[in-house]
C-alpha cells in the first residue's frame, strides 16, 4: 500500500460479513483496512493505537454497543470520521448519530460503489446519509419550516441545474469511472468530458468530482435510471 492510502478501521461483529467487506475494500485502489474489530471495546483500543482516516462501524455491536462506541471514539478522537452501517432504518438512530458527530450513515444493502464513494466523502470531511435518512432529514426541515413559509415561497423550489449529459457524467463518476472511460462510453472527446466536469463543479459550487457526485446523489439531481445503469 502507498503511504497516502486511506487507513480504515472496520468494526463489525458478523464474521462472514466483515470478511467479505474487508476483501472488497482491500480491492479498492488507495484503500487499506489496517485493523478489524468485532466489538466496541476493541475498536476504541485500535483507534488509540494507530493513525486512522476513517472508521466503518456497525451500530448493532455487542458489548457496549455501536452508539456508545461512536460516543467514546468522538470523545477520544474528535477529528476521526465515522461512517455508520446498520441493517435497518431507524429515525431515532439518525438523530442520535448527528448529535454525536457521526458524519455518515448507510444501510448494509447499499451498492458497493456507493459505499466506496460514501467512505471517500466522509474521510474527506463531507457528510453522507443514505436515501432513507436524507428523506427523513429533509422531511424534518420541511415540517419545521412550514409555520413561517408562505405558499409562494413553497412553490419556488430550485430546478435541477444539471443537464441530462451532466447527469450521465456524474453517474459515471459516482461509479468510479475516469474521464477517459467516460469519453469512450459516451463517444465524446476526453476534453469534452473535462469541460462538462468543470461546468458541473461550478454549478454545484464544489471543489472536486467526489463532492459533486455526493451532492448530486444526496439531492437527487441524477435520474434514478442513470444510477442503476
Amino acid at each position: 500500500m502507498t503511504s497516502n492510502a486511506l487507513r480504515i478501521l472496520l468494526v463489525e461483529d458478523d464474521e462472514l460479513f466483515r470478511l467479505g467487506l474487508s476483501m472488497r475494500l482491500q480491492q479498492e485502489p488507495g484503500f487499506e483496512v489496517v485493523a478489524e474489530a468485532e466489538d466496541g471495546e476493541a475498536a476504541i483500543e485500535f483507534a488509540l493505537q494507530q493513525p486512522l482516516h476513517i472508521v466503518l462501524l456497525d451500530v448493532g455491536l455487542p458489548g457496549i454497543g455501536g452508539i456508545e462506541t461512536c460516543e467514546q471514539l468522538k470523545q477520544q478522537c474528535p477529528e476521526l470520521p465515522i461512517l455508520a452501517l446498520t441493517s435497518r432504518f431507524q429515525k431515532p438512530l439518525i438523530a442520535k448519530l448527528i448529535e454525536i458527530g457521526v458524519k455518515g450513515y448507510c444501510l448494509k444493502g447499499i451498492r458497493a460503489e456507493l459505499l466506496i464513494l460514501a467512505m471517500r466523502s466522509v474521510a474527506a470531511g463531507a457528510s453522507w446519509w443514505d436515501e432513507a435518512a436524507t428523506t427523513e432529514i429533509q422531511s424534518t426541515f420541511v415540517q419545521s419550516a412550514q409555520p413561517t413559509s408562505t405558499p409562494s415561497e413553497a412553490e419556488e423550489l430550485p430546478a435541477n441545474p444539471l443537464t441530462r449529459r451532466e447527469q450521465e457524467i456524474l453517474a459515471m463518476i459516482a461509479a468510479g469511472r475516469s474521464n477517459q472511460e467516460i469519453a469512450d462510453l459516451l463517444y465524446i472527446a476526453p476534453g469534452t468530458v473535462r469541460v462538462h466536469v468543470h461546468s458541473i463543479l461550478k454549478k454545484l459550487e464544489v471543489r472536486d468530482r467526489t463532492q459533486a457526485a455526493v451532492l448530486a446523489i444526496q439531492k437527487q439531481l441524477i435520474s434514478s435510471d442513470l444510477l442503476t445503469d
